[in-house]
């Protein structure tokens, strides 16, 4: 049995709440319609919480990478300054590419 890179005794106790919320988000990712978009919503504002209040290192790297949809929040947090930094390169570079193919076609309406 593979162990799971979160389980770790000596991990700080302030992840355990993260944990168990990004655990609770992936269930809920797998299986959309188990609740409500406000219940959904608030999920994601407390993990958003959680994660105003750690620091960026090997421990809540284990977090993010164990819960994806944990990462892809972290991301959009973190995005003014360190960009889809958890994403794979040529995701982040065709996302950048396509972000300016709709900025240029939105400007070039706007001036129609």
């Amino acid at each position: 049995m593979q162990e799971n890179p979160v389980i770790n005794p000596l991990r700080p106790r302030q992840l355990d709440a993260l944990i168990a919320l990004a655990h609770l988000l992936d269930r809920l990712e797998t299986q959309p319609l188990t609740a409500s978009p406000d219940q959904y919503r608030l999920l994601v504002q407390r993990i958003q919480n959680e994660l105003a209040t750690v620091r960026f290192d090997p421990q809540l790297d284990a977090v993010l990478t164990a819960f994806p949809a944990a990462a892809e929040i972290y991301e959009n947090l973190s995005y003014e300054w360190a960009g889809l930094c958890r994403s794979p390169l040529e995701f982040s570079a065709r996302t950048e590419l396509l972000t300016k193919q709709v900025l240029h076609d939105a400007a070039r309406r706007a001036d129609a």
